[in-house]
């Protein structure tokens, strides 16, 4: 071989060497964009439901059919983010879309609810859908995270945990950004927020960090809390240990709690120093994640006296440490921030569930801060009544802000 054939040779096998050098820093790189925070892991198409179908379905829910005017297509996001102590992490959510040829749709994110078992999460269970099938069926591109640990996402749930809740949800929204891309949709920018229960809660959350930047695209347009517990110190607890809720059901939040904190954090060494026998060898087991509402009421004891400790039950209704630091963060949503966007509050004075006095307390942290925040209160109904008198009282508001 020639002095330049060995050149030519040598050369060709340094262009070869950066070649692969390239491709290996591109894949690199594209491995590292597949972690990041909101990138889909997986999507699937899991339901897509006519117009007549759709009203059939939320006329079912108890829902006003007429607000859906259009058929919706549902998929389920897997998606990566973070724990709730900065980990990397995957979780679940379900991304609703209305049926028509519109590209740029009006985005909103709905919060849900308190739930136990990872089956019942949106993106698993077909009856847990009604919320965004209201809202894509009005027009919108409606978001719904499952939060951490619930439906696809592995571990446990870290119940009523705002900084969770709003790391999941805004990477949620993220991921479904590009699944709507993937299917030749585009999500707005500005982003309507709502949630119900612990989704009232967690849609302050949210909406405080978009506030902050939680994404440079994204902006926060309104949101809408429906009888959420933004004051667990002062309102929800005393209502839960005093007997003025539902006493049965107060016992059910309090040991879901309790038991997802400990997970999370340090309450207690064993089971029996929170809770009496028998409730001690079953109370974690139940709260694992795959146990339901229902085999978890049928397991509980008639009000939280009967379910807790005396010294335990002490430390709740007088809490400090560990305990009220920890209630302390559930209580910011209200407090730790003036929304720049507008604000609604829903809530029912008869609510048997979730404190009215919540709602109260957030108004009167708002406005203190120099809002008019208006506190409808939906009436002389139980909780699950608020939300379907409300949900779609707030579509309308929203349709006003940003027509769908």
């Amino acid at each position: 071989m020639t002095h330049q054939g060995n050149f030519a040779a040598a050369a060709g096998l340094l262009l070869l060497g950066l070649a692969a050098a390239d491709l290996g820093t591109a894949a690199a790189q594209a491995t590292s964009a597949s972690q990041k925070r909101g990138s889909v892991v997986s999507y699937s198409k899991v339901a897509h439901l006519s117009l007549s179908q759709a009203r059939a379905y939320l006329h079912a829910a108890g829902y006003d059919s007429p607000t859906a005017r259009r058929g919706v297509t549902i998929y389920r996001i897997i998606y990566r983010t973070i724990s709730s102590s900065g980990k990397p992490d995957t979780a679940s959510g379900v991304l609703a879309l209305p049926a028509d040829s519109r590209r740029r749709l009006p985005t909103v994110v709905f919060e849900h609810g308190t739930m136990a078992a990872k089956a019942d999460a949106p993106s698993v269970a077909p009856d847990s859908r009604a919320e965004v099938m209201l809202l894509a069926g009005a027009g919108y591109a409606a978001v719904e995270p499952d939060y951490l640990g619930l439906g696809r996402g592995p571990g446990h749930h870290p119940y009523l945990d705002p900084a969770s809740e709003a790391t999941a949800s805004v990477d949620m929204l993220r991921a479904a950004r590009v699944v709507a891309a993937r299917v030749h949709r585009q999500l707005e920018s500005k982003i309507m927020v709502t949630g119900f229960s612990q989704g009232g809660q967690a849609a302050l959350a949210f909406a405080h960090a978009l506030q902050h930047g939680a994404g440079p695209h994204l902006r926060l347009g309104a949101v809408a809390g429906i009888s959420g517990p933004y004051d667990v110190q002062h309102a929800e607890l005393p209502a839960a240990l005093d007997g003025t809720l539902n006493p049965k059901l107060a016992a059910f939040y309090v040991a879901y709690w309790v038991t997802a904190m400990n997970r999370f954090h340090h309450l207690y060494a064993n089971p029996s120093q929170a809770f009496r026998d028998p409730y001690d060898k079953t109370m974690p087991k139940l709260f694992d994640g795959q146990h339901n509402d229902q085999s978890i009421f049928a397991a509980l004891p008639d009000n939280p006296q009967q379910l807790l400790t005396k010294r335990f039950l002490a430390r709740l209704t007088h809490p400090s440490g560990e305990i009220l630091r920890l209630i302390r963060s559930d209580d910011t949503t209200c407090t730790s921030w003036v929304p720049r966007a507008p604000v609604r509050l829903y809530a029912a004075h008869a609510d048997t569930q979730v404190a009215f006095l919540n709602a109260v307390h957030c108004q009167r942290a708002l406005d203190a801060s120099g809002l008019h925040v208006p506190l409808i209160n939906v009436g002389n109904v139980d909780h699950f009544p608020s939300e379907q008198i409300a949900l779609p009282r707030i579509v309308r508001w929203f349709e006003k802000l940003r027509p769908a």
